[in-house]
């Protein structure tokens, strides 16, 4: 049985680094090689992945961010927890925003993808562990069933 992908998704024009890391005149050189081949090898990654991998990434980013804001969130460094929060946020409304809506199954992703952006805002909010916790679960979730749907190593 095949499986019907509920997202539209057109290849990104342009990466932008959303983490800039700043270093020291000794090790500028070596370091920022390093970087941008990083960057190069996510590009390629990403301009070669099909459609459901893209989704794939998201939701592993998803999951990604989650974690480290609730880590943070042990720490009480509140600002790493609000950073994550936030890049969690941005994949929910990435996710959001191509979903392909002549397909039946969109509508009901929407909904459960603004009740996670709810709680994710609440939990950032609150400092809420128990919040971050449910979403990490329902993202876990979709990660899990979409690396299966479309047997995505991963």
């Amino acid at each position: 049985m095949a499986v019907m992908n509920p997202y539209n998704y057109s290849r990104p024009k342009k990466f932008i680094n959303t983490n800039p890391v700043t270093f020291e005149p000794s090790e500028k050189k070596s370091e920022n090689v390093i970087g941008n081949r990083t960057n190069q090898y996510l590009e390629q990654k990403i301009m070669a992945a099909k459609p459901e991998e893209l989704t794939y990434m998201l939701y592993d980013g998803l999951v990604k961010f989650i974690k480290k804001a609730i880590i943070q969130l042990g720490n009480c460094n509140y600002q790493e927890v609000n950073y994550n929060c936030q890049r969690a946020q941005s994949i929910i409304d990435e996710l959001r925003s191509t979903l392909n809506m002549d397909v039946e199954l969109s509508y009901s992703l929407e909904q459960l993808y603004e009740y996670m952006g709810y709680k994710l805002v609440n939990a950032n909010v609150d400092k809420d562990e128990k919040q971050f916790a449910e979403v990490l679960k329902m993202a876990e979730s979709f990660k899990d069933t979409w690396k299966e749907a479309f047997n995505i190593k991963g």
